[in-house]
């Protein structure tokens, strides 16, 4: 299973510690860590299904390519981090 890490800002709004799941892609694995936390989906995911603007995922250090579909592979031992950007000034 992959390891999703979540960032502390998105931890200060969702509950969502780093949490273990199946999935061969990186749509599959963040849906079923979805199921498990349904709050953290408005965080991270724009309502046609991609990534929000301010959103990314790494998997295995590099960032994802796929913002749309989510295709990027994903190994069983890979560890996934997504990261929402902080902005302002």
């Amino acid at each position: 299973m992959a390891t999703v890490h979540f960032t502390q800002n998105l931890r200060r709004h969702v509950d969502c510690p780093s949490v273990d799941a199946e999935g061969a892609t990186v749509r599959v694995v963040l849906d079923a860590v979805f199921a498990m936390h349904p709050a953290l989906r408005g965080y991270i995911l724009e309502d046609q299904g991609g990534l929000r603007k301010h959103v990314t995922v790494f998997v295995k250090g590099v960032q994802v390519h796929d913002r749309e579909g989510l295709s990027d592979p994903v190994g069983a031992a890979d560890e996934i981090y997504v990261m929402q950007a902080l902005s302002g000034g």
